[in-house]
């Protein structure tokens, strides 16, 4: 099956191949394959459809299948075919040859857009090792390509001066690249344990790629944090205090969406991005209810989530969106039906209160109640109580300050001593 689609101006145009087993999947994958190529700034000018129990050796797709990908590309005028799977060089190589044209897979596309977004130099570093990554094994098959092919869509960013050296040189370049990504790991650890010296509970916010995280960061927190439709707009994650109702606060963390079949060397490169949800006391699971594939999308965030060891973490699941659906029963039969779970519409403030309550009974469950008498000379730690927990009483004695309060873990142990 395939299909010709209008072309747009200025941009490269591509034959777009959907690979998937089974059918009830066409739908998330079409949208998906589209929506990353419109991150990458390329029209689909046609498309067709291969079902594959397992891929073909040679060309990935079928050889009959090779000649209508060929044909369409000679009848739409299309200067790029892209794949919705990773192939190895050796494909790519054998695709090029019949159809004249450059083949992308699905993990050159995802690094492309990554490229395009990364704008520090951690996200810069992470994406120059994930794009060397794949590239390594397929440097001998495609070297001649490389020589010929200089730039659009698969060949931006920091690795493409690469694409012309040798494995060696390619090597040592990861040694390093995973070197200094360290070093940038490092310097988080850092910054998360001087964040943990103002002893508030972590949250991630977590969800499918342009699920609404950073609309909704940007409405708890009111921040600025950029707010793109397009997949993977946020690549480096950003915290912000958050002061809830009844005198509770925290951190919270927007990160990297995740994405289906999220390639295994993005993963590994994108680690200290990603791990953000692992040192999380609890996570906001946002999910775009409006989506008709949302179940397939909260698998595979879920599946992400324990990759990373995080799938364990307590999880609000924040049902978002829901302005984009007339029937309210749907809504609220799958917030009934899921755990912990709450409808909103981060862009118009729908459910709001909602969530902040959750929040507000997750943050609770994390605190530990205290009764301490602390010395005059210690009257800082009181404020520290106001600043860092929930105080309930002070009562100002002849021998100190009694005080009950909710407290997180590192403040209790600071005044175990003074227990009474």
């Amino acid at each position: 099956m395939s299909k010709t689609i209008s072309l747009e101006e200025d941009a490269e145009r591509a034959v777009l191949v959907y690979i998937n087993e089974d059918e009830s999947e066409d739908l998330v994958v079409e949208e998906e394959l589209e929506g990353l190529c419109e991150a990458a700034n390329v029209v689909p000018v046609a498309s067709i459809r291969q079902r594959l129990d397992r891929p073909y050796k040679t060309f990935y797709v079928g050889s009959g299948k090779v000649e209508e990908i060929a044909a369409l590309v000679a009848e739409s005028g299309a200067n790029v075919v892209i794949l919705d799977d990773e192939l190895s060089g050796i494909q790519i190589r054998n695709l090029e040859d019949s159809t004249k044209v450059k083949v992308v897979d699905r993990t050159q596309l995802i690094l492309d857009i990554f490229a395009r977004r990364a704008t520090t130099r951690e996200g810069m570093l992470q994406v120059e090792l994930a794009q060397l990554t794949y590239l390594k094994p397929k440097l001998m098959a495609r070297y001649t390509k490389f020589e010929r092919q200089k730039g659009g869509i698969g060949m931006r960013g920091p690795g493409e001066t690469k694409l012309e050296t040798d494995r060696r040189v390619v090597e040592d370049r990861i040694v390093k690249l995973g070197g200094d990504i360290e070093d940038v790991k490092r310097q988080r650890s850092q910054q998360r344990a001087s964040r943990r010296k103002h002893p508030f509970p972590f949250a991630s916010i977590v969800g499918y790629t342009s699920a609404g995280k950073s609309t909704l960061m940007n409405r708890l927190a009111a921040t600025d944090v950029l707010v793109d439709a397009m997949p993977f707009a946020t690549l480096d994650p950003t915290t912000r205090k958050l002061d809830l109702v009844d005198g509770y606060a925290l951190f919270l963390t927007d990160t990297v969406g995740f994405i289906r079949n999220l390639p295994t060397n993005l993963v590994a490169a994108f680690q200290s991005t990603l791990e953000e949800a692992t040192f999380s006391d609890f996570i906001l699971h946002v999910i775009d209810l409006s989506n008709p594939s949302w179940e397939v999308q909260v698998d595979a965030v879920l599946e992400t989530l324990k990759k990373l060891g995080a799938e364990d973490k307590p999880v609000i699941n924040v049902f978002n969106k829901v302005d984009r659906l007339e029937d309210r029963d749907f809504v609220n039969r799958i917030v009934a039906e899921w755990p912990n779970a709450v409808a909103i519409s981060a862009m118009t403030g729908e459910g709001m209160d909602d969530l902040m309550r959750l929040m507000v009974k997750q943050v609770r469950e994390l605190l530990g109640a205290v009764k301490v008498l602390l010395p005059y000379s210690h009257q800082d730690w009181l404020q520290e109580c106001y600043d860092f927990g929930r105080v309930l009483k002070v009562e100002y004695r002849e021998d100190g300050i009694y005080v009950e309060a909710e407290l997180i873990d590192e403040m209790r142990g600071k005044l175990e001593s003074y227990a009474v």
